[in-house]
């Protein structure tokens, strides 16, 4: 049992929230090929499993998110117990009960990571009041896990990114930490020591620079930024030198697209992601003075790199991960590769991924599972020969009674490959089947996988076939499929929908009749506005905490961004065209033609599609003497984290779509 709750609300009194300005973060795996598909090659084998109770799906897992301390005698994971979002420190060595910490109301856990071994930091994330309207704040705790004292992290008047940490001291004595001074000035870099709270300015402000870089020692080396179509990046090689501008590229240059940049000590020489020379992204050797990409150290045939990572002081490269039909991930670090092997030896035919590690890699958290199986987490010692399962999220749900879903491709009607999930029900024939089309969020930088998705199996088990388009804009494909999706809200990425529609209709799949979008975020937009535009093709859409107003909505997110070097991009990817008319795709200006049922939900501490959009469609509705449903979780914010909610909105939408496309 969990013996001490502790709340980090008192360590916010510092923090002003209101009057706030914004502030802009070799080998490999073939392809799967798509396997053909017939009805015949995908007919059902096995008898149709039970209906599940919606509460086996609903089962939030206690514990989440699991973080080893860096010397292995702590765990941290969060936790969604008694109805409250919480943290929880785990004793590995067994000398101490689990104690946690309690998220305040009104506040949205944002992230968290181990500052050492004895201390913990936390981003909390609010909507605030903003200049007439909303935005999204930020702000950071310290939590020292022997006092269990939370301490606010910064300064009582600062933007509204509280939390860009450029550096944490190894041992968890200090951070560097980006923020304003006033809401009026560009962001300055903090030392704060995370004992006393006391801070000093280590890098000033400087025009035109929203984001600083620290290398690996906690050395203030780049900072990047705009003015106007031009970007901004300066440059010292040590600490004492004076910065110097080594660049202003144009916004649309090319050339300037570097991502997940890294600066080391005492070195000009690091590595970066970069989709320059193939269009996709791609790990090269880079030279920080000269801005001069060097040798590709790795990359895909098909697929972006999305991540890498390396030793402490950068000299060695530990892995580089992308996703085909699932997430991969390639080791160069010998050691690194051997656990991984060991690892898959003992749990054949899943997906095994080490998620957390101590320093020494002594104590390693692995989780293991596919998509027809949320997974189980274990603690693995190699030192000792053994892996000890630790955790089971969902134990009600049995892979044997859940199919996998199946990765596949299809054409758009412009001629362009479409990737997809199939996922179809146990039991059933592969012909004439209803259809729910799943689009994801985000939508840019995101993208669907081969991972375990509630909502598809809990849909899949009542008889749906489940379709999750990765649509143009989608991320993981090169440069060329990304762009396509830019400034096509509404248009083409909504054609891909429908399109991937059209082609299970032609195979005889799925009843063109019978089909209705679901979907959350931007996947929710896509399912209202595909309502809308196309009442001919859809009996229903469901959205949960959509985006309804784009102008809105890309208002509230660059009051956020603005201080980040692609802000000028971000805009031009949702709005695309400068004279382009947002309110012609926008559900609310368009609601008086929607002629099928939906239903709308959304979270009322929602931070990132603000409630306000969800609301602004319902009174448009109401004043078109629409019909529709609508229901609101006054204690969630942009998901579903309690067990008794998430449960509650399956339930709804069981029922919403037996009602408008039984299956």
């Amino acid at each position: 049992m969990i013996d001490s709750v502790v709340t980090v609300a008192r360590a916010l009194k510092g923090a002003a929230l209101m009057g706030l300005v914004s502030l802009a973060t070799t080998s490999f795996a073939q392809d799967a090929a798509p396997p053909a598909l017939s009805p015949a090659a995908i007919a059902a084998q096995e008898a149709v499993p039970p209906i599940i109770p919606s509460a086996a799906f609903a089962e939030v897992p206690w514990y989440s998110d699991f973080k080893i301390s860096p010397d292995g005698h702590h765990l941290l994971a969060r936790s969604n117990q008694d109805k409250q979002t919480k943290l929880v420190v785990f004793d590995l060595l067994g000398k101490a009960e689990p104690f946690a910490m309690t998220i305040p109301e009104k506040f949205e856990l944002a992230n968290y990571r181990w500052a050492g071994s004895k201390r913990l930091l936390i981003s909390l994330a609010t909507t605030v009041p903003w200049y007439g309207d909303e935005a999204r704040a930020t702000r950071l705790l310290s939590y020292d896990i022997e006092t269990r004292e939370p301490k606010f992290v910064g300064r009582k008047q600062q933007g509204l990114e509280g939390d860009d940490v450029l550096y944490v001291d190894p041992d968890g004595a200090w951070i560097l930490l980006s923020i304003q001074k006033t809401i009026y000035e560009y962001p300055s870099v903090f030392r704060f020591d995370l004992a006393t709270g006391e801070s000093k300015e280590v890098t000033k402000a400087r025009s035109y620079i929203w984001e600083w870089i620290a290398d690996n020692a906690g050395v203030v080396r780049m900072g990047l930024g705009f003015s106007g179509r031009t970007y901004r990046v300066v440059y010292r090689r040590a600490e004492g030198e004076d910065f110097q501008t080594i660049a202003k590229p144009k916004v649309d240059d090319e050339d300037a697209i570097l991502d997940v940049i890294r600066v080391y000590q005492g070195s000009d020489e690091g590595y970066t992601l970069s989709n320059e020379n193939s269009g996709r992204y791609a790990l090269y050797k880079f030279n920080l003075a000269t801005r001069e990409i060097g040798e590709k150290v790795y990359d895909h045939p098909v697929n972006d790199i999305t991540d890498y990572d390396t030793t402490a002081d950068g000299k060695q490269l530990l892995y580089a991960s992308y996703t085909d039909d699932r997430e991969r991930i390639h080791f160069f670090d010998k050691e690194l590769s051997e656990l991984q092997g060991l690892i898959d030896g003992g749990l054949k035919g899943r997906q095994n991924w080490m998620t957390s590690w101590s320093r020494n890699k002594g104590v390693i958290m692995v989780w293991s599972g596919d998509s027809n199986d949320p997974g189980r987490y274990y603690i693995f010692e190699p030192a000792q020969g053994k892996m000890t399962r630790y955790f089971v999220p969902f134990a009600r749900l049995k892979p044997a009674d859940l199919p996998k879903t199946r990765y596949v491709t299809y054409k758009a009607r412009d001629g362009l490959e479409i990737p997809a999930y199939l996922t179809l029900p146990k039991g059933r024939p592969a012909k004439g089947l209803p259809l729910v089309i799943l689009p994801h969020g985000g939508p840019y930088g995101v993208r669907d996988d081969l991972s375990f998705n509630t909502e598809v199996q809990f849909l899949v088990n009542r008889g749906y076939a489940v379709l999750q388009p990765n649509f143009r804009g989608s991320s993981g494909y090169g440069k060329e499929f990304s762009d396509k999706g830019y400034g096509q809200w509404g248009r083409t990425m909504q054609d891909d929908l429908d399109d991937g529609m059209d082609w299970l209709a032609k195979e005889g799949i799925i009843d063109p009749k019978r089909v209705c979008l679901v979907g959350s975020s931007y996947g929710g937009y896509a399912a209202l506005w595909g309502a809308i535009r196309n009442p001919e093709r859809y009996r229903c859409a469901v959205s949960f905490a959509g985006v309804t107003d784009l102008k809105r909505q890309l208002s509230y997110q660059l009051d956020f961004f603005i201080s980040k070097k692609y802000q000028n991009d971000w805009r031009e990817k949702v709005r695309g065209a400068a004279d382009f008319d947002m309110a012609s795709v926008s559900p609310v200006q368009q609601a008086a033609k929607l002629q099928v049922p939906v239903l709308i939900a959304y979270g009322e501490q929602d931070t990132t599609v603000p409630p306000r959009q969800s609301k602004m469609l319902i009174d448009a509705l109401k004043l078109a003497g629409k019909k529709f449903e609508t229901h609101s979780y006054a204690d969630e914010g942009h998901g579903l984290d309690k067990p008794e909610n998430l449960k509650d909105w399956l339930d709804r939408l069981e029922k919403f779509l037996a009602a408008h496309n039984p299956a």
